[in-house]
């Protein structure tokens, strides 16, 4: 997925700010990258794909740092 995020796409989960605001930026990022390819390749809402997206994207960075 690395590769096709669109920063626009961000706008799409405005409303789950407060969802984000406490990641670190690497995550949120990958989050939102997640997320977005969620929406468009499975049948998922917006907050279920920014859950999964923040589920995964958490474990992608435990798994960069090691």
């Amino acid at each position: 997925m690395s590769g096709c995020f669109d920063p626009n796409m961000k706008e799409i989960f405005n409303e789950f700010e407060t969802d984000l605001k406490d990641l670190k930026p690497k995550v949120r990022e990958k989050a939102i990258e997640i997320a977005s390819g969620l929406l468009i390749k499975k049948n998922y809402t917006r907050q279920d794909a920014l859950k999964e997206g923040i589920r995964q994207a958490e474990e992608w960075f435990l798994d960069l740092e090691g």
